[in-house]
């Protein structure tokens, strides 16, 4: 009878493992996300990952506002 004991001392030993990799693995997406949002509004403060749809934001949501001049030289 000690084979289904150590079964089950297996299962939730592999269980535990499973779980802290994942809890591991999600937040090192979280930092690499958080990381690749460099350019940063300056009206809204919204963070964007690239040049082109920093310049696509401003161009929708802030119209009125001067064009930052970062923003000028890159092709949309």
């Amino acid at each position: 009878m000690a084979r289904g004991q150590q079964k089950l001392q297996s299962q939730q030993k592999n269980a535990k493992k499973a779980a802290e990799k994942k809890k591991s693995q999600g937040a090192d997406q979280k930092t690499a996300a958080k990381a690749a949002l460099v350019h940063s509004c300056p009206v809204c403060r919204t963070q964007m990952p690239d040049p082109k749809t920093f310049k696509q934001h401003f161009e929708s949501k802030h119209p009125k506002s001067p064009m930052p001049p970062e923003l000028a030289d890159v092709q949309a």
